[in-house]
């Protein structure tokens, strides 16, 4: 195996490190804005194995924000486009691929395989809820992307539980629907307590499982990618993230 491309990795964490991170299999859930850029991430960091999830194509209003969204590309599955670019990043990638919108028993389903970490980037409230729950309950090692949409301040990032959320709309959903599951803390995720631009706020009809969407702006939801990718990414290599 050419490992000569992470060179600089190594250099940073140490060849144990490394070594961690090529056995390691992840799970990144979701190929829009936040999860593409954060299954690319991981990918450079040297994963050794990748399944990658999502069941939609490329629509013309995704390209102000998610990685696998261009001008030439509309009406293609961002999985497939994502599965390609991950190869092309390094092609000895142990990568599985799955074009499928994830439902409550699908989730179950797909967490019964062993995996030493997850990323759940889904941006629509009843399948990313199912997701968690899921992931909760099986005790799987996971971090939960909350909203990007209607804030401007990367700075803002941070990472605890989600119990400890706050002027996240989404997160608030989130926490809401897991206190009537009885879940009320063990879910680690990102969010940004900005305070949210509530004009942004539109209705969608086209959507699957999404009444509504904030506005976004272009390098949040990366900034949202990078930020769950560091977590997997430290918390495989032995560094607890609180």
């Amino acid at each position: 195996m050419d490992t000569s491309w992470l060179s600089r990795t190594e250099l940073l964490i140490g060849k144990e490190k490394l070594e961690k991170l090529t056995n390691a299999h992840v799970l990144v859930v979701g190929m829009g804005g936040v999860g593409s850029y954060a299954a690319e991430f991981i990918c450079r960091a040297g994963l050794g194995t990748m399944t990658i999830i999502d069941g939609d194509t490329v629509d013309p209003s995704n390209r102000n924000r998610q990685l696998p969204a261009l001008a030439t590309n509309h009406g293609e599955y961002k999985v497939e486009i994502m599965a390609e670019r991950l190869k092309n990043i390094n092609p000895e990638l142990n990568l599985h691929v799955v074009r499928e919108f994830i439902n409550p028993e699908r989730a179950s389903e797909i967490l019964e395989e062993r995996f030493d970490y997850v990323v759940e980037a889904i941006d629509s409230l009843s399948p990313k809820l199912n997701f968690i729950k899921a992931a909760y309950h099986s005790k799987t090692k996971f971090v939960s992307s909350m909203g990007a949409g209607a804030k401007l301040d990367p700075t803002e990032l941070q990472v605890c539980d989600i119990s400890k959320t706050y002027n996240c709309p989404f997160a608030q959903q989130i926490r809401k629907k897991l206190k009537e599951a009885k879940i009320y803390k063990g879910v680690k995720v990102v969010f940004s307590p900005e305070e949210p631009i509530k004009e942004s706020l539109m209705l969608t009809t086209n959507t699957p499982y999404k009444k509504s969407a904030y506005g976004t702006i272009s390098y949040l939801p990366a900034t949202f990618g990078a930020c769950v990718a560091s977590v997997a990414i430290r918390e495989l290599m032995g560094i607890n993230v609180k």
